[in-house]
């Protein structure tokens, strides 16, 4: 039985979309294009105020992997600092080791430093190499979950690992499986592994209201489309939904 419908947005017209589907949680990020990145402090206000549901921060400094400098580190508890001053109900945070093992020390810490706050192990565990170990040591720092795809490119794929990872912890911590989750695959998805909740993006884009602009100039790269907005669609998390019922 689903519990949670988690969405994960990057901007605030999103979180309305968000919730008119039928979200029950929100992962607040920047660049969900990049995988997800930590959101500024004003869209965490600004989502704290408006949410209706819990919102939790995603804390990751940049792209790439998940070992990081001890400047990462820094920006990283300033972050967790922020999204709590902010008044957000969790944060969602993935550190591994140069082994991919997951870096107990600063794990510790930044458990410590929400202070009761909610918290999600990311799918940085998707890049372990022993991912039992991993989900021992996130439960010994009291997460609440684990999102991942089962160590799979999607979770439809990751099938077998992600009920593999709901036996192994029963009720001590959340499997959350995400990547790929679709109306289609996620009735599937739910009766195979007996997870509990599902994260998605639910994305699309929506047209520029601007009537008047050149499309000779980019901002970044000539293949993102500037005037293409990404957004959730709320018919996409609400199919999710109906899939399930």
């Amino acid at each position: 039985m689903l519990k949670n419908l988690e969405v994960c947005i990057d901007n605030i017209e999103s979180l309305h979309y968000a919730q008119q589907g039928g979200a029950t949680r929100i992962e607040l990020c920047s660049s969900l294009a990049l995988g997800g990145l930590t959101p500024n402090v004003g869209l965490m206000k600004l989502a704290a105020r408006h949410s209706r549901i819990p919102v939790y921060a995603m804390i990751r400094p940049r792209q790439g992997d998940f070992f990081f400098s001890d400047d990462d580190k820094e920006i990283m508890l300033a972050d967790i600092h922020a999204a709590k001053q902010a008044g957000l109900a969790g944060v969602v945070v993935g550190v591994l080791n140069a082994d991919s093992s997951i870096d107990n020390d600063l794990l510790r810490e930044q458990c410590q430093a929400t202070s009761g706050m909610g918290i999600t192990f990311h799918r940085a565990i998707d890049q372990c190499l022993d991912p039992m170990t991993a989900l021992d040591i996130i439960m010994q720092h009291g997460c609440e979950r684990v999102l991942t795809s089962g160590l799979q490119a999607n979770a439809e794929a990751g099938i077998p690992m992600l009920k593999t990872m709901v036996d192994y912890c029963g009720p001590r911590l959340s499997i959350m499986a995400g990547a790929g989750v679709t109306a289609q695959n996620v009735a599937r998805i739910v009766q195979e592994t007996g997870v509990t909740e599902v994260h998605l993006s639910g994305k699309s884009t929506r047209a520029s209201h601007m009537t008047g602009f050149s499309r000779t100039a980019y901002m970044g790269s000539a293949d993102v489309d500037d005037f293409a907005i990404p957004v959730t669609d709320p018919a996409k998390i609400a199919a999710v939904l109906e899939a399930l019922r």
